[in-house]
């Protein structure tokens, strides 16, 4: 009996279940159509190089890596037992993983040797846990990552920026090489492929070749179905005008919703980096359409996608026909001379260093300040420093000259590479292995809509802020004068977002105190987006309110006051309590012939 129940619980891979071709003929058929797309989709990338239309080199980042694995093998392989020690340690793990998948399949009791880290979506399938051979590919690949992850963090004598960008490269890699990326150990992906008779292949090398295609010999992942949206119809659909236009930026100015207005109008400056509508996604998720409803006269720039025009458009004009032309348009229409001024990101970036100067050249026009998951203190700035030393940006400058710009390709890689488990991968396999269509999420829309970077403009960002730390140190400037963020006495709303991985919490926090004036720090839940863009009535996440900035963010959560929901009422509140006289609601008059409507023409041009 007790051989009979061994037997009935051993686990096999078994060939005559799930994963078994079940039409021989037509799955062959299916692998050469397959094969003749993958050859079309090669051909797409390899015209574009012949017709000059791009041009490979080994990409900076590249050489980057092999430099900061370099250094990590240095000191490993400088000492021989050191070195055995290592591997003998990853062997090991190798000989227990093997151990318990023998016991397994003898139908005995084995537990894991690792699990995956909670929330991690690659293993979910039943059969990573189930089948002995796929629970294999999963416990080794677990272990090697693990260890390679180990390596990183006891190799002694690297320098901190190292070890940030061997940690980086490490996790690149990793991700990269996971079992759930390929069809022959991934079981979803074997009997998606099995029970289709390799279809989904075909499917997926047309997606591959249709994808290098719209990226002009470049692949361009698409991680959403594009097709649903249209800006205008059903993304950045509140009601406005662009009323004001320079060669850089349009000034949009939204119709209000209410009788009365508050009396200080309010500026929106949003990152050059994507687009504007990240805050106006649809009616349900827009900040500027919820803001409009509690009575702001929102006014909002947006950014021209630069071409060769704009090359030598650096921070000066970014804010002297940015933020200057605004504030000037804001005055015209309104008759305030002060308002209260948002930036987002970069843009939140580019309004602090705005206010620094102005304080100098004693301009009050903005009388508050609040800053959407924003640095201006880059000592502690996440995963976007690893692409920032001296070489990448001289590299990246030189690249930058031929053209007067950075593709928009270049700056989406690198924010999808900060979070390539959630962003690249996930794509990859659901495209081009599976062959199906992503599904259509604003979100996702909004971020494949990059822009391009104008040359001065990311030149000065990446010195001054990002490698040297200038604007932090009050050694940047603007129109000659030495900024010092000191000299900023109006009030300050600090959001920060606890799973940021563009602008990280800590970064935030610390940015807080180099500011002269009040300081409202507020944390939210969620990331750069999801935790900005979080209307009260969909009742998500939650926030974390409290005293001024502390040392460290953990002393901070220690004291803070967690809030349910959004931190946008709180917000408002502020507002209101700096300023909360009201006026008749400006409209926008119908006689007039404005520029256009709201979204305007420059969110429209595509990279």
């Amino acid at each position: 009996m007790a051989g009979a129940e061994n037997k009935d619980n051993r686990e096999t891979f078994d060939p005559a279940g799930a994963y078994q071709v079940r039409d021989p003929e037509r799955f062959a058929l299916n692998m050469a159509r397959a094969m003749e797309e993958a050859g079309k989709a090669a051909a797409v990338w390899a015209r574009a190089r012949e017709n000059g239309e791009k041009r490979d080199a080994v990409p900076e980042p590249f050489g980057d890596m092999v430099r900061t694995f370099s250094k990590l093998t240095e000191y490993w392989v400088s000492d021989p037992a050191r070195a055995i020690e290592a591997q003998t340690r990853l062997f090991s793990s190798y000989m227990m993983i093997w151990a318990n998948s023998i016991r397994r399949l003898s139908g005995e009791p084995a537990e894991g040797m690792v699990a995956p880290e909670p929330g991690d979506k690659r293993f979910e399938d039943p059969d990573w846990a189930k089948n002995a051979f796929f629970d294999f590919l999963k416990q080794a690949y677990l272990v090697t990552t693990r260890w390679a992850a180990d390596l990183v963090e006891n190799a002694e004598g690297l320098d901190e920026q190292s070890r940030h960008k061997a940690r980086f490269y490490v996790r690149q890699l990793s991700e990269a090489l996971s079992p759930s990326n390929f069809v022959l150990t991934n079981p979803q992906l074997l009997r998606e492929t099995f029970e289709s008779d390799g279809e989904n292949l075909v499917r997926g090398m047309q997606m591959l070749a249709q994808d290098i295609m719209a990226g002009s010999g470049e692949l361009r992942l698409r991680q959403a179905d594009y097709t649903k949206f249209e800006l205008g119809k059903n993304l950045a659909t509140t009601p406005g005008k662009v009323v004001a236009r320079n060669e850089l930026a349009e000034i949009i100015q939204y119709q209000p919703s209410t009788e009365k207005v508050l009396r200080r109008p309010l500026m929106i400056v949003p990152p050059w980096i994507n687009k504007f509508y990240v805050l106006d996604l649809n009616a349900d998720r827009s900040f500027i359409r919820w803001a409009v409803d509690q009575g702001h006269t929102v006014f909002v720039i947006s950014w021209v996608n630069p071409d060769e025009r704009h090359g030598t458009y650096g921070w000066d004009e970014y804010v002297s026909d940015g933020i200057e032309f605004a504030l000037a348009t804001v005055a015209r229409q309104t008759r305030q001379k002060k308002v209260n001024a948002i930036g987002y990101c970069v843009g939140g970036t580019l309004l602090a260093a705005a206010l620094a100067l102005m304080a100098q050249e004693k301009d009050d026009r903005i009388a508050s300040a609040t800053f959407f998951a924003s640095q201006v203190d880059f000592t502690f700035a996440g995963d976007l420093k690893v692409f920032v030393d001296e070489e990448q940006i001289a590299a990246l400058e030189q690249a930058m000259k031929k053209k007067g710009f950075l593709e928009g390709s270049r700056m989406a890689t690198a924010f999808n590479m900060l979070r390539a488990r959630d962003l690249i991968w996930p794509y990859v396999v659901n495209n081009y292995l599976r062959g199906r269509e992503p599904l259509p999420f604003d979100l996702l829309y909004w971020n494949a809509d990059s822009t391009r970077m104008a040359a001065a403009n990311h030149s000065y960002y990446l010195r001054n802020c990002y490698l040297q730390n200038n604007l932090a140190l009050g050694l940047a400037k603007l129109r000659g004068k030495r900024l010092s963020l000191s000299d900023i006495k109006v009030p300050v709303y600090n959001l920060a977002t606890m799973d940021d991985h563009i602008a990280p919490a800590k970064s935030v926090l610390h940015g807080s105190k180099l500011f002269g004036g009040p300081v409202e720090f507020v944390l939210s839940a969620s990331g750069h987006i999801a935790g900005v863009v979080n209307p009260p009535a969909l009742g998500k996440y939650r926030y974390w309110t409290g005293k001024g900035p502390t040392e460290s963010l953990e002393e901070w959560i220690a004291q803070a006051k967690e809030q349910q929901g959004s931190w946008w009422p709180h917000w408002q509140a502020w507002i209101e309590k700096l300023d909360g006289e009201r006026v008749p609601a400006r409209k926008l008059d119908r006689k007039t012939k404005w520029l256009g409507d709201a979204p305007g023409e420059y969110v429209r041009i595509r990279t």
